[in-house]
């Protein structure tokens, strides 16, 4: 069954400058995440779950992986008017720049979206992690006669200033809206919320940059050129002008703005009861079907409070609160804490890892004898054996060739070779 009515329109960001080096060769959207997927499979499969399968996602900056993961993952029946497309920022004779803005890159692709009959436009990003069911946001959008609907979440006041806060009336209407606010103002800015939500220091409401727009109204807001952002501007100038809704959500929800965020809600899905559930049938989060073999576990190893992938051969080792990608190999007397190893794109054959050993070249994957904790390795890295990465606060930020720390999170970069002994 397809929703009709509703065209989602998933915005792919900007540069991405607070996630690298994850984002030094490929766009946001399509940084892998919990192992096996990458995060535009997040708003996707809530699109999917919640029947809308017409899908536009806007891109810019290092698209290649991104559409590929799509192209490749992504296909609905030949009799279906579903589909997921890209649109990646273009310059024509009307739109000589790229995207300057989320409104400028809605604004730049309008000809393609009309070619499509839809009552209602669902702005998403794709850079967050959540589980909403669009469907009760597009009802409560209908029944209370709104032109925008804003999802809304209780924040902290620590969390406040990094997001648009706003207010709203008796019928949940928004009255007024400031984009981060400075801490001094926020006493101004406080909301009722659940009792839930007060308990937890909540009392802010904060915008999750997702957006529905009557198709009309949208229409009429991208004639206006010099509007370049949502948040900024569309809706702080719709106020008071258009009836806006303030849909709020109380569930999970993260935005993946920087290293720390990203790595936090990663380690998070090694809970015992996490708070994003990957194992909900009626919120599944779909990927590329890769056809892999179980994953092989061999010796002595201790795995606890982690998440291991698809395809992976672990020897001897012990994990501790992390998460494994797919095709991981980690050597034999290895420790794993308090890390996310994403993983690699292809496999070695025992030829190649034999002829390597034997010239004293490392194979990808993690050798024998290393300790890595607080640290990401990204894709396809080669580290050696008796490697020491041990992140935490002591370690200050610095950005080198074949890794970075960021708030005491190595990151050691895509393809990286790590020879054997190295430390950090």
């Amino acid at each position: 069954m397809i929703n009709k009515s509703t065209l989602a329109i998933i915005l792919g960001g900007g540069q991405g400058s607070r996630l690298a080096p994850l984002t030094e060769s490929r766009s946001k959207p399509a940084v892998p995440i919990a192992g096996k997927y990458r995060l535009v499979d997040i708003p996707i499969s809530n699109c999917i779950n919640s029947d809308i399968k017409r899908m536009f996602v806007l891109t810019q900056f290092n698209s290649a992986s991104l559409n590929q993961h799509i192209k490749n993952t992504y296909h609905f029946s030949h009799f279906s008017t579903a589909f997921v497309d890209i649109l990646a920022a273009e310059q024509t004779p009307d739109n000589p720049t790229w995207f300057q803005g989320t409104a400028d890159a809605v604004r730049q692709c309008m000809n393609h979206f009309m070619n499509h009959e839809f009552d209602y436009a669902l702005i998403l990003s794709g850079d967050q992690l959540y589980q909403m069911d669009f469907n009760e946001m597009i009802q409560a959008h209908e029944k209370s006669g709104a032109s925008i609907s804003i999802a809304t979440l209780p924040v902290s006041s620590k969390e406040a200033p990094e997001f648009g806060i706003l207010k709203t009336d008796s019928e949940n209407f928004i009255t007024s809206f400031i984009e981060k606010p400075n801490s001094s103002l926020l006493p101004d800015w406080i909301s009722d919320v659940s009792d839930e939500s007060k308990a937890e220091g909540k009392l802010y409401l904060a915008s999750m940059g997702i957006y529905i727009f009557n198709r009309d109204l949208l229409v009429e807001l991208m004639k206006n050129p010099n509007t370049k952002d949502f948040g900024k501007e569309i809706i702080p100038q719709a106020i008071g002008k258009e009836k806006i809704l303030s849909y709020q959500y109380e569930g999970y929800w993260t935005d993946i703005g920087n290293i720390d965020s990203f790595f936090e809600a990663n380690l998070g899905l090694t809970d015992d009861l996490p708070k994003f559930n990957l194992f909900d049938n009626s919120s599944k989060i779909y990927t590329r079907a890769r056809v892999l073999p179980p994953s092989k576990i061999s010796g002595a190893s201790t795995i606890n409070k982690s998440v291991i992938a698809e395809g992976c051969i672990i020897n001897g080792v012990t994990i501790e609160h992390s998460v494994v990608g797919i095709r991981s190999r980690i050597g034999y007397g290895s420790t794993i804490v308090d890390s996310y190893l994403m993983g690699n794109d292809y496999y070695q054959n025992i030829e190649e890892i034999r002829t390597n050993s034997a010239q004293g070249t490392i194979n990808i994957g993690i050798g024998e004898g290393c300790f890595i904790s607080n640290t990401i390795v990204d894709k396809n890295c080669r580290i050696g054996n008796k490697v020491q990465l041990n992140g935490g606060k002591h370690l200050e930020d610095t950005n080198t060739p074949l890794y970075t720390v960021k708030d005491g999170i190595i990151v050691v970069k895509k393809d990286a070779i790590l020879p054997d002994g190295f430390v950090v």
